[in-house]
């Protein structure tokens, strides 16, 4: 170990620290291994070896011997026995030998030439020492034929070179401190770190955070040549030391770093001596550990010695011992103006060394002042030497020299000048950028404490605005990294004594109010908007550690500050509000970072500060946006809502605490809140307003949904992903806060629900571009004017409430009214549908009580256009969270609490969520992510495991819905490569399960508790006729193996509950399932089919139990029905596959004991038997499925041939306009439709006998006479003749008889006013104007009736644009009516002929 009792060095008197001492001596003397920091990486850096033996004479003479080949041992002799002759005389001297170098990096990237050897040992020109020099050499250092030219010493040098990490193990720096992960055993090799002289550019700089104070000399040059004081003055040495006195007997600081093999620190050191040379020149670099405090008298002193190296034997006894011979002295003061000297020095030589020679001083005129000194050579400045100073106790600039001078002064007890201050403060402005990187935590650290002891506003300005400028460099370096270690590691505040100075968050946020004034600097206060990150991150650790240390930690909150950091708080955040809101454009980034440094400072002020004030400061910023706002501040906003509501207590803080109370109320106790009310958003600030906010922008245009619609959703998946909450008591809790959401969602509906509900596409060729029919609606958009806009007021006890403490220390606080919109879904006309006419979807029966609360609207914005898929799908993943997470019996509230029109918006929420999250199958995805567009796919069942348990996998399924953003595919990010196909088709497959998983479970909830509502009318009601249309979609889309499966199981359920809803009344419900169900018995799976055809069986059975045991003729017939239309719709319908699940059900009548005895099984094999009848006789349609004419001739003499029936003659007719609209033949497709209506007001014609003996009220309003027969007017009492007008092909649909068939079709009024409605919607697009006013003749007296003037209006404004149309047409002659021939043949050939071709 070290000696203990070395002295150490403390202010200037004694040696370095005693921290070798935890170090051996012998571990520390002989440094094999270094490690070299290189910032700048450069393939023309080397490393170069300086070889050096003790002095003995010449370079020359002495490099001679190894120079030579020889191998006599002789000459080694010889040599053997000078050195040591030379090392016993001579061995604390050396002198210049040789020299090596070697390449170190490849390129600038770093990378490390390890295959590089050092270069041939070259011997030293003794004219070629300086760093000028080797530079020189080094230039040719890649030039073989100059390099060629230099003596070369026979011999060789290598070294290993390889890249360290950060964590190399058993090092020590370059103060020699060791490092961590060191061992201190004595046979372990330390590594010793060099230290890199880093150039003075700000950003290669880095801060100092490590003790550092090292001194490194350079002698230079020495001119002798000229002297006259000595005799002999040709070997010179230089012996350097460090001093604290110039007495006489004053002893030099152990403080220089000694060389290999000798002591760690040393007295003296010695620079390399050249033999014979008068003017010699040095390499050599000596380090030196300075004080920690300097004073006037540290100086650097410099002893010459002429060194005898006359090794002869001859001479007196006396002469050989004189070796070295004083030959003149130099210093140098260490100080200069209070700070270290540095760079290049020339300096005068002095004979000789008076006591107190420092004191020494010329004034003039041959005067001088101190002790007499003889100067060599007449005083000139002989010698050259310079120096290098890295230090982190004193600065080489002037400027910060200066400030920390004063802060110094006044410390030690000065009085301290406002004035002066201010103008070393200013002055701070001009410090070199380097040297403020370098010290940057202790200017900060000083200018955070002089702030707090400013007594003056303009002190405290002006160190702001220094900080601005300190924060604003590292910024524009690109080091903001230091400053955010800086205020996690560095900052540190003082310890509070309210006597003696104020907290820096206090002062801090003052002198921000002050330079964010109008009248102050604007590019001051932009930098501190831009920078404004640095200033809240102090702040809020301040304040932590304000309250840390002063045990304020567990006082109230409204206790923790004073009324006076609330109010500076208060006023910073209002000054900010214009800066943010009125800069956007000007200066957008200083704006936006503003934005977002605020939002992150409030949302640590819950942590610290009473919340009631920090909501208050939230609603006072968001209350500065406005409807209607540049896309810009939109994004500040819901920015800003982001980062607050990632609070990481944030589900703490919308759950308040209710008053009078200790705990917090009980889940059953509350009062849950479907809409955005005012109660809600005084219990739920944080998420009342969000969701007021969501539903404000989801009015704006698409940009600005997109922002709020995510923030939303990432806001539920953190939810979801949150493992404080995993459980579902948990989840259910936090879906109760958002279960306003659905009734945002409800408003937006018909935005939300894209699905194609017209029965003719766009034809832009027929479809009026400039005059689309439309309600008289005008704008799309509708914007209120801005004094109108929502109030953000909130009561300040209102805030204090939410925090469970009143708010004391302010006046008055504005209150938030949530918005509160009425339901406008009838005034959301669709801007893309593809209807010339108004839309008309399947929620028909309530479209006009939708359209007359539109008039109730307030000042919301309301727009009209639909939103696009990726808004769609996300927020439909938060409605499916809110969903699948609530309790049931929060579900079961709200199913309660909405009316019937908010359930059946509720179900199409519940319908689209199926559409849009559909599997479209892997080929498709595959082309969609290669940019190829969709393609004609087949449907497709995976099998994928998914739990039936509410509480199951829904969770960690929907949040794989945070990947799935955009399009068809969700995700346009995954590459092109198999396996990224593979892992979106497996997640899009696993999210479509999920979904159909959730919502049958939420049909099956509905169902079972709300089964009275559903029996109304036997079933027949418009919220039963909505559940059953979701229940469809579950077969009309694509969904998994696993999922069809609970899907049947759903629907046995279903139909066993209610079985009157299919066996009873209109038959549409029944057709509609049997025509899925079968289309799911031609699936590919044989699962599938199995399942489909035994709910199918089920189906029957439950029909024919339902009326006793005697028949199942709805379920017949609408099976025959249904394969007609599949005929028509699936090709491929009559194959095996369908042909098997026919076979299963037959099975399954044949093994049914418990109707063994009737004739039930009879009549299913009777059926089946009846079915393929049909598909054999439409067998030949198939071959002629590319033929459009002859597919539809075909389809024209079935329809012709089921007359007598009025269901299949119907649905050949719908199945000949769905081909003519798919061909584009709009007339002809609108023939069909007239048709349609006439067979439907044929049978109610022929109805009208019965209805009058069931004594009905009449369904017209035509009742003069009192006979029943003439009491019904118009087409009731002609039937399908009240077409003739139309076509003469009418009176086909007379041939109608009243066979078994008509047992089971109800048609009806409503059925015939939609069908009227669609005749007059395709005449429109197929251009036949005249014809509408025909249809509407007969449409008019029923509305006339239900005084409906809202449609009557709607259908003669339509009548004027028609007739409109009609006179443009008939004088611009742009309407082209097609003109066909039918072409018949002749003769025996033609009587074979199989078909007849129509053209």
């Amino acid at each position: 170990m070290l000696a203990p009792t070395s002295p150490t060095l403390m202010n200037g008197k004694q040696s370095p620290p005693a921290r070798q001492d935890v170090l051996h001596a012998a571990i520390m003397q002989y440094p094999k291994q270094g490690i070299f920091s290189v910032t700048c990486p450069h393939p023309d850096i080397f490393l170069v070896a300086r070889i050096e033996k003790v002095l003995q004479g010449s370079i020359t003479h002495c490099a001679e011997p190894y120079m030579k080949s020889s191998d006599s041992s002789k000459v080694a002799q010889k040599v053997l026995k000078n050195a040591k002759q030379a090392c016993q005389r001579l061995g604390q001297y050396r002198m210049p030998f040789a020299w090596a170098a070697r390449t170190l990096f490849k390129d600038t990237a770093g990378n490390l030439d390890k295959n590089a050897r050092f270069s041939a040992v070259y011997r030293q020109d003794s004219n070629k020492l300086s760093n000028d020099d080797m530079l020189k050499l080094l230039a040719d250092f890649r030039k073989p034929e100059k390099m060629a030219k230099l003596p070369v010493i026979l011999g060789n040098l290598d070294i290993t070179i390889d890249n360290v990490s950060s964590d190399y193990p058993n090092y020590v720096n370059s103060s020699y401190i060791p490092m961590k992960q060191f061992e201190t055993c004595p046979k372990t090799p330390v590594t010793f770190e060099i230290e890199e002289f880093v150039p003075c550019i700000p950003k290669h700089t880095q801060p100092y955070t490590v003790y550092n104070n090292h001194l490194y000399v350079y002698p230079k040059y020495l001119k002798y040549d000229s002297q006259k004081s000595f005799a002999k003055a040709r070997n010179i040495a230089i012996c350097i030391e460090f001093k604290d006195s110039d007495e006489e007997d004053s002893q030099p600081l152990k403080c220089i770093y000694g060389r290999p093999g000798g002591p760690v620190f040393t007295r003296s050191a010695f620079a390399s001596v050249l033999h014979h040379h008068q003017n010699p020149e040095f390499y050599d670099e000596i380090k030196m550990e300075l004080p920690t405090q300097l004073h006037e008298k540290h100086h650097l002193l410099f002893t010459f010695f002429h060194v005898s190296c006359d090794n002869s034997s001859k001479g007196s006894t006396k002469k050989k011992d004189v070796i070295e011979t004083q030959v003149g002295y130099s210093w140098l003061p260490l100080l200069k103006d209070g700070r270290v000297v540095t760079n290049e020095q020339h300096i005068p030589v002095s004979a000789n060394l008076p006591s107190g020679y420092l004191g020494y001083q010329e004034l003039g005129m041959g005067r001088h002042y101190g002790p007499e000194i003889k100067w060599v050579d007449g005083g000139k400045p002989l010698l050259k030497v310079s120096t290098h100073l890295v230090s982190t106790v004193y600065t080489q600039d002037q400027h910060l020299h200066n400030f920390f001078q004063y802060c110094q002064k006044t410390e030690s007890g000065a009085q301290a000048l406002g004035n002066e201050l201010v103008k070393y403060l200013k002055s701070l402005h001009a410090m070199e950028g380097h040297v403020m990187i370098a010290f940057l935590p202790t200017i900060l650290n000083q200018l955070f404490r002089v702030l707090t002891r400013a007594t003056q506003e303009e002190v405290a300005v002006n160190v702001t605005r220094v900080i601005i400028h300190v924060v604003a460099q590292c910024h524009e370096e690109g080091l903001e990294s230091h400053l955010r270690s800086y205020v996690k590691y560095a900052y540190k505040a003082e310890p509070y004594i309210a006597s003696e100075y104020k907290t820096v968050h206090e002062e801090l946020t003052k002198s921000m109010t002050t330079i964010l004034k109008p009248s102050a600097d604007f590019l001051t206060s932009n930098k501190l908007l831009k920078y404004s990150w640095f200033f809240f991150d102090v702040l809020i650790k301040s304040m932590a550690e304000h309250l840390i240390e002063n045990s304020k930690v567990k006082v109230l909150r409204n206790q923790r500050f004073p009324a006076s950091y609330h109010h500076a708080v208060e006023t910073v955040v209002n000054m900010l509000m214009p800066h943010i809101t009125q800069k956007f454009r000007d200066n957008p980034e200083a704006s936006k970072n503003a934005n977002h440094s605020l939002a992150v400072f409030i949302k640590r002020c819950f942590t610290f500060m009473d919340r009631g004030f920090v909501f208050k400061q939230i609603n006072n910023y968001i209350s500065c946006f406005a409807p209607g706002d540049p896309k810009t501040l939109f994004e500040y906003k819901f920015e800003f809502l982001r980062v607050v509501c990632n609070h990481e207590h944030y589900i703490p803080l919308n759950l308040p605490m209710p008053f009078g109370k200790g705990r917090i109320q009980r889940y059953q106790d509350l009062q849950l809140d479907y809409s955005l009310t005012d109660e809600f958003c005084r219990n739920h600030f944080l998420v009342g307003l969000l969701l007021r906010e969501v539903g404000t922008a989801l009015q704006e245009f698409r940009e600005v949904r997109v922002i709020a619609i995510g923030v939303l959703k990432n806001l539920l998946m953190k939810h979801s992903f949150d493992d404080r909450y995993a459980s579902r008591s948990h989840q259910a809790r936090i879906a109760t806060l958002y279960l306003p959401l659905f009734g945002l969602l409800i408003e937006n509906v018909q935005r939300i629900n894209v699905r194609d509900v017209s029965p003719f596409p766009v034809n832009l060729g027929s479809i009026m571009k400039d005059e689309p029919l439309a309600l008289s609606a005008g704008n799309q958009l509708v914007t209120p004017q801005k004094g109108n806009t929502l109030d953000h007021s909130l009561h300040k006890d209102l805030l204090g409430a939410i925090s469970g403490i009143a708010s004391p220390y302010t006046t008055s606080t504005p209150n938030i009214n949530s918005v509160r919109n009425a339901d406008s879904r009838g005034s959301l006309i669709s801007t893309d549908s593809g209807n010339s006419l108004p839309e008309r979807n399947s929620e028909k029966s309530n479209s006009l009580d939708k359209h007359q609360q539109s008039s109730a609207l307030g000042n919301s914005v309301v727009r009209c256009d639909k939103l696009d898929q990726s808004e769609i799908k996300s927020l439909l993943m938060c409605f499916l969270y809110i969903l699948k997470s609530m309790s049931d019996d929060a579900l079961f509230t709200y199913w309660n609490k909405a009316s019937t029109s908010e359930l059946m918006d509720f179900f199409t929420l519940s319908e689209v969520c199926l559409h849009q999250f559909q599997y479209m199958g892997k080929r498709y995805i595959a082309r969609n992510q290669e940019g190829l567009g969709p393609i004609v796919h087949d449907r497709k069942s995976q099998t994928l495991p998914v739990s039936r348990n509410r509480t199951g996998m829904m969770h960690a399924r929907l949040q794989q819905l945070g990947s799935l953003d955009n399009s068809i595919t969700f995700n346009h990010s995954y590459g092109h490569s198999d396996a990224d196909v593979l892992h979106q088709s497996l997640l899009e497959a696993n999210i479509a399960t999920e979904v159909c998983l959730t919502a049958l479970d939420t049909l099956s909830l509905f169902t079972l508790a709300f089964k009275n509502q559903l029996l109304a009318d036997h079933g027949h009601n418009p919220l039963m006729k909505k559940v059953f249309d979701v229940y469809l979609c579950f077969l009309q889309k694509h969904q998994s193996e696993t999922a069809l499966r609970n899907v049947f199981t759903a629907l046995r359920s279903l139909i066993y509950k209610f079985p009157s809803t299919f066996y009873e009344g209109r038959a549409d419900m029944c057709a509609a399932l049997c025509y899925e169900i079968l289309k799911c018995c031609n699936s590919k799976l044989s699962s599938i089919r199995t399942e489909a055809s035994q709910l199918l069986y089920f189906l029957m059975r439950n029909n024919f139990d339902y009326t006793g045991k005697k028949s199942f003729v709805r379920t017949h017939l609408q099976v025959i029905i249904s394969v007609s239309q599949l005929i028509a719709d699936v090709v491929g319908i009559g194959g095996t596959r369908f042909q098997q699940s026919l076979s299963i059900i037959n099975n399954c009548a044949n093994s049914d004991r418990l109707i063994k005895h009737t004739s039930f099984s009879s009549d299913v094999k009777d059926l089946t038997k009846r079915i393929r009848t049909v598909l054999m006789a439409t067998a030949q349609m198939k071959e002629h499925e590319n033929d459009p004419e002859m597919l539809v001739d075909l389809q024209y003499s079935l329809a012709k041939s089921y007359a007598s029936t009025p269901e299949l003659r119907k649905t050949w007719l719908d199945s000949m306009a769905r081909i003519h609209v798919k061909n584009g033949d709009l007339s002809e497709a609108a023939m069909c439709y007239v048709h349609v209506t006439a067979l439907v007001a044929e049978y109610l014609t022929r109805k009208e006998a019965e209805l009058a003996l069931q004594r009905e009220p009449p369904l017209f309003p035509y009742s003069h006479s009192t006979c029943q027969r003439r009491n019904r007017g118009g087409m009731f009492r002609q039937g399908c003749t009240a077409f003739r007008v139309i076509t003469p092909n009418i009176d086909e649909e007379a041939s109608m008889m009243e066979d078994v068939g008509m047992q089971d079709v109800h048609f009806n009024e409503d059925v015939l006013m939609e069908l009227l409605e669609q005749c007059a919607d395709g005449l429109w697009k197929a251009e036949r104007y005249e014809l509408i006013a025909d249809i509407y003749k007969l449409i008019i007296p029923i509305y006339e009736k239900r005084r409906d003037f809202e449609r009557l209006a709607h259908l003669y404004d339509t009548l004027h644009r028609a007739y409109s149309k009609v006179t443009e047409v008939m004088h611009s002659g742009r309407r082209l009516l097609g003109t066909y021939f039918r072409v018949a043949f002749f003769g025996q050939a033609a009587v074979s002929s199989s078909s007849i071709r129509h053209s």
